[in-house]
């Protein structure tokens, strides 16, 4: 993720940032699904989508803590 993206993501709204943290978290299961049954291509996308879904629930919170 690049800067200019992370600084327009921290500025969206609490339900925006639920919904993004919905869809990783689809995605990710969907992903390790798959990797059990075969191996990924890129098991490097595991890692990046844990590490986004981190991010997304850091916003959440510090979004949270600011009410």
């Amino acid at each position: 993720m690049k800067a200019k993206e992370k600084e327009a993501k921290k500025t969206l709204s609490m339900g925006e940032l639920q919904a993004e943290l919905r869809q990783a978290q689809e995605k990710k299961f969907k992903l390790q699904f798959k990797h059990q049954v075969a191996p990924l291509e890129n098991p490097v996308e595991l890692r990046t989508l844990r590490r986004q879904i981190a991010r997304l629930k850091t916003w959440i919170n510090a979004k949270q803590e600011s009410k």
